[in-house]
């Protein structure tokens, strides 16, 4: 008999994540830690009375996929570029300092006596495995938390945005090379040569697809609908091909389709009819998707010291490492403490490196359990401290004696 319960799973995380992320907003958080933690009380941590399907996962990584493309059609490309050059120090120094950081902490851990990782002998690459972990950047959660308080299309939020691009393809570089040393079957050169592929390719089709954008648009001004279709279809074709033929994120094709159609006329109109469903459909079932990822195993002491020192490490050192990327370009010191914790969040980047290392194996299900709550922790931090950085600030501001 078919089963029909994927339609109650639907309308109990759209309740639920709408119940929440209104109490999140009546403690002055962003609504989103509110959908994050929709997802964990209906998933296996808690009632267990929703799990993570195949469905429900095609639909998140669409969610995703469209969270990125509004990221991409809101950014000022002007600003973009004038930030290029700082985004790549910033983003180089947000993996180095947290790689460094990670393999130190898995160096400790990893060691007879306290806590093994994994059956493979190469415990120098357990050790950077952990590390490149750490360097996983996803901003799918910070995008949402700009949007809510309107700072997207700004330096910091443009910053950010260009130092998540740079540090994913860096990200893959990282991973592929520890990999790499692991498997004999994926070579490096063939990764590079595809990322270079990759933006010879977005560089064409930018040219291209905006021309025969501006081109319709000129001609065909009355049904405005396609054109909402046209860019949402565009986007999923340029997600589906960074991914599957170059290697790339396609969060990262995502948002190159929405920054190349960024400087079209109608572009407000697009992103408005997508945000519709974005906002009523894809976007709780995305965020509420992390949270039904969580299973919480029984953990040894040591264990859960291992996740609570690696989730400490996970956020100082992105703040540190990318505040240094910042400080180098004359940013100001909130401005580099907020790009450095907008860049916090792991998200499902980290879950996907490490899957990367457990087929490898270089990690075992015993690392698994930590990795898993250093994700939950930063992504649940990244907005609450994000949204704290700038409050505090209109609030001392507000405190200032007020002109004669």
């Amino acid at each position: 008999m078919e089963s029909y319960t994927y339609i109650l799973d639907i309308a109990l995380i759209l309740i639920s994540t709408k119940l929440f992320g209104l109490i999140s907003r009546k403690f002055q958080l962003p609504q989103v830690v509110g959908a994050l933690f929709a997802g964990l009380i209906l998933g296996p941590a808690m009632l267990n009375i929703v799990h993570e399907t195949e469905f429900l996962t095609q639909l998140a990584e669409i969610g995703v996929i469209l969270l990125m493309f509004f990221a991409g059609i809101e950014t000022d490309i002007v600003e973009l570029k004038n930030s290029g050059k700082a985004s790549f120090f910033i983003a180089l120094l947000g993996i180095i300092v947290p790689l460094l950081g990670g393999f130190l902490v898995a160096s400790y851990f990893n060691r007879e006596g306290i806590m093994s990782f994994s059956d493979n002998s190469n415990v120098f690459l357990q050790n950077m495995f952990i590390g490149t972990i750490l360097t996983a950047t996803s901003v799918s959660i910070t995008v949402e938390t700009l949007k809510e308080m309107d700072k997207l299309n700004s330096k910091v939020g443009n910053t950010i945005l260009g130092a998540a691009i740079i540090d994913d393809i860096l990200g893959i570089i990282a991973l592929t090379i520890v990999i790499s040393s692991a498997d004999t079957n994926i070579h490096l050169s063939e990764v590079l040569i595809k990322i270079a592929l990759f933006f010879v390719f977005a560089t064409i089709s930018s040219v291209i697809f905006y021309k025969i954008f501006k081109y319709w648009l000129d001609r065909d001004s009355k049904h405005k609908k396609r054109y909402v279709v046209a860019a949402f279809a565009f986007c999923l074709f340029l997600a589906y091909i960074s991914e599957e033929y170059f290697g790339v994120a396609d969060i990262t094709g995502a948002f190159i389709a929405g920054l190349i159609l960024s400087p079209l006329s109608k572009k407000y109109y697009i992103e408005e009819k997508l945000d519709t469903v974005s906002y009523a459909f894809l976007s709780p079932i995305f965020f509420a998707s992390i949270g039904l990822k969580v299973v919480l195993p029984n953990m040894t002491f040591i264990v859960v010291l291992f996740a609570i020192v690696l989730t400490i490490v996970a956020v100082i050192s992105k703040i540190i490492g990318c505040g240094l990327g910042c400080k180098l370009f004359d940013y100001t010191n909130r401005e580099a403490l907020q790009v450095g914790i907008g860049m916090v969040s792991r998200g499902e980047v980290a879950l996907i490196v490490a899957n990367k290392g457990f087929s490898a194996g270089l990690i075992g299900t015993s690392v698994l359990a930590p990795i898993l709550i250093v994700v939950i922790a930063t992504t649940i931090l990244s907005p609450i401290l994000l949204k704290m950085s700038y409050t505090y600030k209109n609030s001392k501001s507000s405190l200032k004696p007020k002109e004669a």
